[in-house]
């Protein structure tokens, strides 16, 4: 065709192909008296390139925006990821234990040291630990998604991160409510929003027969141990006061401002628990000696509980509330 198009005295200026469709925009070649044709002719070529190229970089940034969603942390910030994450860090056990239920555990290429359940999230590389993770090895690894648990633990380096163009996912529970929420996001940031939904709803049958059982009347008062020696123990925002409650008892510092309060010991020998329960780990398998009488040590209502059922705020959270529940309330299991 353009053979005999070049023989007709015409030469093909822009061509575009769109739908198996060819255009020509055709300019003849023969003498022109007037000058003016040519000019025109040109500017002609000009305006046609000119517009082909904004449609396609449109075009591409329409693409670029389909493949772009958002999503909101607990901290209210839009975070904008992929249409799909196949890279993603995770900086606390709880949210390496959601990943794993929530069926997308392949998708970590990044956990810390002390995510250690499932048993598969240890063979995954160690980027350091909870406090502290290393942010050389995070970058390095070149993740699209950082899943955080605090506000707290983002401070030293998510100037870092945004500079990479890192994105972060912040998520702080205060209540089962919020941990049921948190599977929620996880969910959906992996694409496993069927499975969130489906873990979500056997933990809160779980959670209604015990809530069943242990609809007494009576709530026995709670004091909850984290660490013997500086004792600290949990407030008002803490999502174990919400677990304590659900499980038939009440939290003795359930109105102690923060999550984690380190208390007096003046003030802990005021509370009298009529049961202590210990998060166990190696430097509290007692209960502190200010409580020596009270009724809990007396009438031996001591109870050591897994610490990374109480301290994990995730699908196993679940079991520390039935434990917690079976402790409190015998007579009903």
């Amino acid at each position: 065709m353009r053979k005999d198009l070049r023989q007709a005295g015409l030469f093909i200026l822009q061509t575009s192909e769109k739908n198996s469709k060819k255009t020509y925009i055709l300019a003849s070649l023969r003498k022109r008296k007037n000058p003016f044709s040519y000019q025109f002719l040109c500017l002609l070529l000009l305006i046609t390139t000119i517009f082909q190229t904004n449609c396609q970089s449109e075009n591409s940034s329409v693409v670029n925006q389909i493949n772009i969603r958002e999503v909101t942390d607990d901290l209210g910030r839009r975070v904008q990821l992929p249409a799909k994450i196949e890279r993603a860090v995770s900086l606390a056990p709880n949210l390496t234990e959601i990943a794993f239920a929530v069926g997308s555990g392949d998708r970590l290429i990044g956990v810390t040291s002390f995510c250690d359940y499932p048993f598969e999230a240890r063979k995954i590389q160690k980027i350091g630990d909870t406090l502290n993770p290393n942010i050389e090895n995070i970058v390095a690894l070149k993740p699209q998604i950082v899943l955080v648990s605090t506000a707290s633990q983002i401070e030293n380096f998510t100037k870092i991160l945004d500079r990479q163009q890192i994105a972060y996912f912040v998520t702080n529970p205060n209540s089962l409510e919020d941990i049921y929420k948190s599977i929620y996001q996880i969910g959906k940031i992996f694409g496993s929003d069927d499975k969130a939904n489906e873990v979500v709803n056997e933990l809160k049958r779980r959670v209604a027969s015990v809530e069943s059982r242990t609809n007494t009347g009576k709530n026995t008062k709670v004091f909850l141990q984290i660490s013997n020696e500086s004792l600290y123990t949990i407030g008002k925002e803490s999502f174990l006061t919400d677990l304590i409650r659900r499980a038939g008892g009440v939290s003795v510092t359930e109105v102690v401002a923060t999550a984690y309060p380190k208390i007096s010991l003046e003030t802990a020998l005021a509370y009298q628990p009529e049961a202590i329960i210990l998060s166990d780990s190696e430097d509290n398998r007692e209960p502190n000696a200010v409580f020596k009488n009270s009724p809990a040590v007396k009438n031996g209502k001591v109870f050591k509980i897994n610490a990374d059922l109480l301290s994990r705020p995730g699908p196993r959270i679940v079991d520390g509330l039935e434990q917690i529940a079976k402790v409190l309330h015998p007579e009903s299991f």
